[in-house]
């Protein structure tokens, strides 16, 4: 029997229950960062917001509203696990123009870049994405497997 792990905005959380099911809700410009070990059977989600803290004075900052603060103790906290760097599979999903039509702001792309930037100089390839458009996009990732579901208004598909 699978249990609902619910990834909020601005939100990670890591399973090594292979009953359990990460799910993160609402993805627009925002992007869900995936990484999953298949060796040990552990992943972990992130559904990040924006991409740099540096706007952010906040001194009570949630880094995983950030792709710099968040991204970082998402890796570690899986390395702790025992996983490595190498086996590591990573996924992308959301970063789209929902509510940004003109694209003035542009969140969804400079999120992806911001991640994409961040695992090149750490050596870490993409494995899958599923980025941009105009569709809001719901996760799971099924701790058992690996196995990743994208859905929206319209279709459910694997990355």
């Amino acid at each position: 029997m699978n249990k609902t792990t619910v990834v909020s905005i601005a939100d990670m959380k890591i399973s090594s229950n292979p009953d359990d099911v990460l799910v993160t809700y609402s993805l627009g410009s925002c992007i869900a960062i995936v990484l999953y070990d298949p060796y040990k059977k552990i992943g972990g989600m992130m559904h990040v917001m924006l991409p740099d803290s540096s706007i952010d004075k906040n001194a009570n900052i949630n880094p995983f509203k950030y792709v710099d603060l968040g991204l970082p103790i998402l890796f570690k906290n899986l390395f702790k696990l025992g996983c490595k760097r190498g086996s590591i599979v990573t996924s992308l999903i959301g970063g789209s123009n929902v509510m940004d039509k003109n694209n003035y702001f542009n969140i969804g792309e400079r999120n992806y870049q911001a991640i994409r930037k961040m695992l090149w100089r750490n050596n870490v390839i993409i494995n899958n994405e599923d980025i941009g458009g105009s569709k809001s996009r719901t996760v799971r990732l099924y701790i058992d497997s690996g196995k990743i579901i994208v859905s929206n208004a319209k279709e459910e598909y694997e990355l």
